[in-house]
């Protein structure tokens, strides 16, 4: 379908009249309507439509469909009927009462156009936009961020499940794809197999049955991918999506030890990482992670929004990460995407998860922006035991390399080098007789015959990182920093009224799709509030809590 320009239409005379005398004090789309207009253009989604061929239906209207459903928690078929017969939904969208709507598949269509294109993040762009001009986003400042997992839209499988599925996920790609060349090459058996979805209570309840099944699954799968990977067949059956993630699934799950011995299961010990380990091949960007005593299979989001005093607590940027990102990787690409559209804070609250040495320096020197946020304290036995000489006991004296000890002694090695990660370091060494012969030597080290060694970051950064463990300690920071807590909120109100916690689609981009419509359908519930003048809920305590005298 193509794509028509055309102006945003007035809406009609008689749904202002029903809509007034349905709601004589408004509702929420008749207040957005009315305070922000149309939101969207329709030159925004020009780039998304050819120019030729039949028109499509309204990209503007749909849009504002996809944010309305995630305000509603409504699937797309509640939504394309919601725009048939609500009123409210005609008003916001400009439709006469008589309008017959769209079919629900336009819904989805619409969203592939997104990614295709590219645009996902437009729409938080030009709705913040728009409420910038309408001057009811004065200020961003100061601003917050925090991390939640997302489920992935897939149901957990076992080991013996994900190499089931995995065969019959290629099996009905080449089904599709190439059924003559499929038919020359399957096996009879395999249609008892996986002709039908792989669930665990139809599987052998005997660990022997199931080990020997999941050889034969095994021998099954290198059986398909050696008549793929034949020379004699088409190399374009390789590039097929199932074929790969077959292919991939069977590299991480088996290993041949001799050519002519038959698969054998990887111990768990010789399995890949989780951070490349494939849980199902119905998604294979949804990985398996942990944090604290929370297990799950999907990804991270982390949602950044504005905690100025006279502002409400609009969204401005939504981050998704593969689940294995760790949140101190994530600093710089929010910080990048918030300079984009123009949005950085003068300060940036964020939990010790975020703050490193060299996020602290970066955010500063790249950015302007203070990030406050506690660092990890000093993984030194003697900072933990709260006794003997850490690092923060030692003068260092950058620019001629020299490390003095409490007891005065000096450093005789200034050695650069890289951590395990790759990050440049510093290592220090002192002289081994004189450690050896220390009178204070069991509070600097646990070593009987190595001198002391310190391991220091570049100047800049450690000393960013002092600064910070000793400035987290007074009540004035500690007083600002108790302002970051507020973001658990937006989760919990993303959670409650969209779902956010469970993805609805299948990959990263189409999760990060889903969770730009929650960014844009919270920031409407929360002008909605502040219009009406709602205030910001107070954190909720215990009757016992309550007891509890102040400054305790």
């Amino acid at each position: 379908m193509s794509m028509h320009p055309q102006n945003i239409p007035d809406i009609p005379q008689q749904t202002v009249d029903v809509a007034r005398a349905s709601f004589p004090k408004g509702n929420i789309y008749m207040k957005i309507r009315d305070t922000l207009g149309s939101i969207f253009e329709e030159e925004v989604f020009s780039d998304l439509f050819p120019q030729n061929g039949q028109p499509a239906y309204t990209p503007w209207r749909l849009a504002l469909v996809c944010i309305m459903q995630f305000m509603e928690s409504l699937s797309d078929r509640q939504a394309a009927d919601a725009v048939r017969g609500h009123i409210d939904w005609k008003y916001i969208l400009s439709l006469p009462l008589t309008d017959p709507g769209f079919d629900y598949s336009i819904l989805s269509e619409f969203r592939t156009r997104l990614l295709t294109g590219g645009a996902e993040q437009k729409l938080l762009d030009i709705l913040l936009t728009r409420l910038r001009e309408a001057e009811l986003l004065k200020t961003h400042k100061r601003q917050r961020t925090d991390s939640t997992h997302v489920l992935g839209a897939i149901r957990t499988l076992n080991r013996l499940e994900t190499l089931g599925e995995g065969m019959r996920v290629a099996l009905d790609s080449l089904a599709v794809a190439a059924p003559d060349w499929l038919a020359t090459n399957i096996q009879p058996d395999w249609f008892d197999r996986y002709g039908r979805r792989v669930e665990n209570y139809r599987l052998p309840k005997l660990d022997s049955e199931r080990e020997a099944l999941g050889s034969t699954i095994g021998a099954d799968g290198l059986a398909l991918l050696d008549a793929i990977y034949d020379p004699t067949a088409p190399q374009w059956l390789r590039q097929i999506p199932g074929v790969e993630t077959l292919r991939q699934i069977w590299v991480q799950q088996f290993y041949a030890p001799e050519p002519d011995v038959r698969v054998k299961w990887r111990t768990v010990k010789d399995m890949p990482p989780s951070t490349i380990a494939i849980h199902s091949p119905h998604d294979v960007e949804a990985h398996y992670s942990s944090k604290r005593s929370i297990d799950w299979v999907g990804y991270k989001v982390h949602m950044t929004e504005i905690c100025d005093e006279d502002s409400p607590r609009f969204i401005t940027n939504v981050h998704t990460t593969l689940s294995t990102i760790t949140d101190e990787q994530a600093v710089e690409p929010i910080h990048s995407r918030l300079e984009e559209k123009d949005f950085l804070p003068d300060e940036h609250l964020l939990d010790a998860g975020y703050p490193t040495a060299e996020n602290l320096v970066n955010s500063k020197t790249q950015y302007n922006i203070e990030i406050i946020g506690p660092v990890r304290s000093d993984p030194s036995w003697q900072t933990k035991a709260q006794q003997g000489f850490d690092s923060s006991n030692f003068q260092i004296d950058w620019d001629n390399e020299k490390v003095t000890c409490p007891q005065g002694h000096q450093n005789t090695k200034w050695l650069l080098g890289l951590d395990v990660s790759g990050k440049p370091v510093i290592r220090v060494r002192f002289n081994g007789v004189i450690c050896r012969n220390c009178p204070v030597r069991s509070s600097c080290t646990k070593s009987k015959t190595e001198p002391r060694e310190l391991t220091l970051l570049p100047q800049v950064q450690h000393i960013a990182l002092q600064t910070r463990r000793q400035t987290q300690k007074t009540p004035e920071w500690k007083a600002t920093y108790n302002q970051r807590a507020g973001i658990e909120s937006t989760h919990s109100q993303g959670i409650r009224r969209s779902a956010l916690r469970q993805s609805r689609y299948i990959g990263l981009k189409k999760t990060h799709l889903m969770q730009v419509f929650i960014a844009c359908a919270l920031n409407l519930v929360r002008l909605d509030a502040w219009l009406n003048g709602i205030p910001l809920a107070k954190t909720r305590s215990s009757r016992f809590k309550q007891l509890q005298p102040q400054g305790d």
